[in-house]
């Protein structure tokens, strides 16, 4: 999806997967050169060194619902875990009106981490115009 969308994908150790399995490698292999990936020891090295203009918290702790956040380039979406999400020094180092939530209903489970990065990875794109789409 980064390859298609032309968003660069940073990772943040620690990973919840590897990434030298067979089939993990297999499957990014049709677009591995299109795809710009990289790796980070940790959340705040990350900010060091990309340096992202706002630091978005995707979260079922969101205050603000995603379809009401104007992206632009240069804002950095940030995921964590499906399991546990966002480490708590993580999280307490976004300000509350940057802690996004996909709405849903009541009493249901959490979308998945792929669809939760589908909807708003598209929603920024969107908003950008589609930038670099045919």
């Amino acid at each position: 999806m980064a390859a298609n969308i032309g968003f660069h994908l940073h990772l943040i150790e620690p990973l919840g997967f590897d990434l030298e399995v067979k089939q993990l490698r297999r499957a990014g292999l049709d677009y591995h050169d299109l795809s710009n990936v990289t790796r980070h020891p940790d959340y705040f090295t990350f900010v060091e060194r990309v340096a992202p203009n706002k630091v978005y918290a995707i979260t079922t702790k969101g205050n603000t619902r995603y379809t009401d956040v104007a992206f632009k380039p240069g804002d950095a979406l940030l995921f964590g875990s499906e399991t546990d999400g966002l480490p708590s020094e993580v999280m307490n180092s976004v300000v509350d009106s940057d802690r996004v939530l996909i709405p849903m209903r009541p009493n249901n489970r959490s979308l998945n981490l792929s669809n939760s990065v589908s909807i708003l990875a598209y929603e920024a794109w969107r908003q950008m115009g589609f930038d670099g789409a045919v």
